[in-house]
């Protein structure tokens, strides 16, 4: 899968995938990271990239001919590319959302800056607006770095244990379960017994009895959209008169 990441600042792209997890993907051929610097199709001996607004207002926009130049420059390689443009505007970025774009082969990533991007890009060149949240960053590049990172580690080989995506937070619409490794005891607390009990399937019910507390606890609102089982829904009738009780 190809990730093609449009931007003014591609070190900073290529820092943040020069480690870890991703960094071994991309050696084994799993993924690509492609930056791709806008000023390199900006036109003039200074390349610049932005301009004032017109109607006046602070700050600078992002001018459209190096950006609708380096799309086309990626898309003359990789005609079914699908563009994200990636603004606080754009529908909010999930499990869900990373699970949908996954089934794309090339993804183009545009780090907008400033006050954003010309409109006319957006009209004419954008096929998605992601945001990762409602919150403002000093620009797109970060937003990307979660996109990519969200998204790889959905493909096969990624990661090092291929269940390890499947059993995450929100893979399923829960929370994950809490998780425990050695030593056994650590500063007089210790592991909960039903995990050395060998006993799989109790461990595997008291993972999701785990994951429904936590949900419930943390983010009920997931539970609206999930769609529980019988002993689920019994559970969590339990759980919630024990809660009223405390209370």
């Amino acid at each position: 899968m190809n990730f093609v990441i449009l931007t003014l600042f591609p070190d900073m792209i290529s820092a943040m995938f020069g480690d870890g997890v991703l960094k071994k993907a991309i050696d084994k051929g799993k993924i690509s990271v492609t930056p791709v610097n806008i000023r390199a199709f900006a036109e003039g001996k200074h390349q610049v990239t932005d301009d004032t607004p017109y109607g006046g207002g602070c700050g600078m926009v992002m001018k459209p001919e190096p950006i609708t130049a380096a799309i086309r420059s990626v898309k003359a390689e990789f005609p079914d590319a699908y563009t994200i443009l990636l603004t606080p505007q754009g529908r909010t970025f999930s499990q869900k959302t990373a699970e949908e774009l996954l089934s794309y082969k090339t993804l183009v990533l545009v780090c907008g800056r400033y006050e954003g991007v010309d409109e006319r890009i957006v009209e004419e060149w954008v096929d998605d607006e992601i945001s990762i949240g409602d919150y403002v960053l000093t620009g797109g590049e970060p937003a990307a770095a979660v996109i990519v990172d969200a998204i790889a580690r959905l493909r096969p080989g990624v990661l090092g244990g291929e269940s390890s995506a499947k059993e995450d937070s929100f893979s399923d619409g829960l929370l994950e379960y809490p998780q425990y490794t050695r030593p056994r005891s650590f500063e007089g607390a210790g592991v909960p017994d039903i995990l050395l009990s060998g006993d799989h399937a109790k461990i595997r019910r008291w993972r999701r009895e785990s994951s429904l507390t936590r949900t419930l606890l943390k983010r009920p609102e997931l539970l609206n959209d999930f769609a529980l089982s019988k002993e689920d829904i019994e559970f969590l009738k339990r759980l919630r008169s024990r809660i009223e009780k405390i209370l």
